[in-house]
């Protein structure tokens, strides 16, 4: 029994020896992958056949090996008994903390002939490999998408089944990955060590800068085939295709609008609430979104770089002077389902309908007269200063009457200069108390604003 035992363990050693030789005689016909022992190879060719012998009792996964379905098992148990040294990172397996390990050596010896992107593991670069290939096998079900990996999918997938199970213990946020997870977390951080050469804003994450930079570049790859219009990147394209389709799944559940965008409903939902987060440090006024702040901005600069073509006006707008162009077209697309009356902006109808409605939100102080528009109640006030200042013989309210007036004196000589001085002085008085007016009726707006006409 001793000598059989001994023999064994000989035939052992042996056989262990020709690893170290680097001898392997046996190859596979089907892959060309050789092997040290013929057992090793027999082995292999059963991941050929697509037998699977071996099945695990707890998940039905199956194997073409024993050793692979033992070394499975250890998921079940949980128990991870090698660590990295310098993460902690627990694993099943040796070979997975080996392979684990060669990260934080930062030596990625696989490289990729098309791009030169560098991986630590020689099947990272198979499976980037794919990506320039364009093949993306594994497809969803449910929408089409397809993926290059049969995990992509995997992860893809639970976005349809709804199943968040990575939540933010800061504000509650769920999420289907936790890679998304880790990556919103940088948000409540703060840190934003990714800044764009060119206007310094400021980033999270490399890829967001990168994006960010293509706005610079004004390269606007990705179009619309319905209506011609650009985007930056693929995502905003595909949310602009929304519009098109008319599909609006968000409702505001206080008035019902819906919008094509989670982010156009809270949006919204700011101006039921009346919440303006945003303040001017100029005039104090708020506002519900960043970006109306940033427009009213503008004025307090007096920049006006937006210019019409045919009368010269300036605007702080491009949608400003956009509005003013439909002017010079002629074109009033707004009509009134009352009286027929046109419009060229929609506003000016709203405005207009508020006739029709018997609304008159806006009261004379001094008389109580109520007028549709601000605009009718600022003319009023000028009959309760008194003064006519733009005179000659005949006198006028408005300067405009005047101005219609003028022309019939082409022929006269101008007035006597201390005339002309008196005149000056009550104009200046007429200013001052106009303004006062003008500043008690901006009051009266705040109190009573114009409820829109339905």
């Amino acid at each position: 029994q001793r000598q059989k035992w001994t023999k064994e363990r000989q035939t052992y050693l042996i056989t262990h020896q020709i690893i170290h030789s680097g001898v392997k005689p046996y190859s596979c016909d089907l892959c060309g992958k050789s092997f040290t022992l013929p057992q090793t190879l027999k082995t292999h060719q059963l991941i050929h056949s697509g037998v699977k012998p071996y099945s695990c009792d707890l998940c039905g996964k199956s194997f073409a090996q024993a050793g692979g379905l033992k070394t499975h098992q250890l998921i079940h148990s949980g128990f991870k008994a090698y660590s990295c040294d310098f993460c902690g990172k627990s694993f099943v397996q040796a070979g997975s903390l080996k392979t684990h390990q060669l990260i934080h050596s930062g030596v990625k010896p696989y490289s990729c002939d098309l791009c030169g992107k560098s991986f630590t593991l020689a099947g990272e670069l198979k499976t980037h490999q794919l990506i320039h290939s364009g093949v993306k096998p594994y497809s969803c079900d449910l929408c089409g998408k397809s993926f290059t990996r049969a995990g992509h999918l995997k992860r893809h997938q639970l976005i349809h089944i709804g199943v968040k199970p990575y939540s933010c213990d800061l504000c509650g946020k769920s999420f289907s990955q936790a890679g998304h997870l880790k990556t919103h977390q940088l948000i409540h951080s703060g840190v934003k060590p990714y800044r764009c050469d060119l206007c310094g804003k400021s980033f999270t994450l490399a890829g967001h800068l990168k994006t960010h930079q293509l706005m610079h570049s004004g390269v606007k790859s990705y179009s619309c085939d319905l209506c011609g219009k650009s985007f930056t990147q693929a995502g905003g394209l595909k949310t602009h295709q929304l519009i098109h389709s008319g599909f609006k799944p968000y409702s505001c559940d206080l008035c019902g609008k819906s919008f094509t965008q989670a982010g156009g409903l809270k949006k919204h939902q700011r101006i039921h609430s009346g919440f303006k987060p945003y303040i001017c440090e100029l005039c104090g006024k708020s506002f519900k979104r960043a970006q109306n702040l940033k427009t009213h901005q503008l004025i307090h600069s007096g920049v006006k770089p937006y210019i019409c073509d045919l009368c010269g006006k300036s605007f702080t707008q491009a949608g400003g002077l956009k509005k003013h162009q439909l002017i010079h077209s002629g074109v009033k697309p707004y009509i009134c389902d009352l009286c027929g009356k046109s419009f060229t902006r929609a506003g000016d109808l709203k405005t207009h309908q508020i006739i029709h409605s018997g609304v008159k939100p806006y009261i004379c102080e001094l008389c109580g007269k109520s007028f549709a528009q601000s605009s009718n109640l600022q003319k009023h006030l000028v009959t309760h200063s008194g003064i006519k200042v733009y005179s000659c013989a005949k006198t006028f309210t408005s300067l405009s009457a005047l101005c219609k007036h003028q022309p019939d004196h082409a022929g006269l000589k101008s007035l006597d200069h201390n005339e002309s001085e008196e005149r000056e002085r009550s104009s200046s008085g007429f200013r001052v108390r106009l303004k006062n007016l003008e500043i008690r009726l901006h009051r009266v707006q705040m109190e009573s604003p114009v409820k829109s006409v339905s």
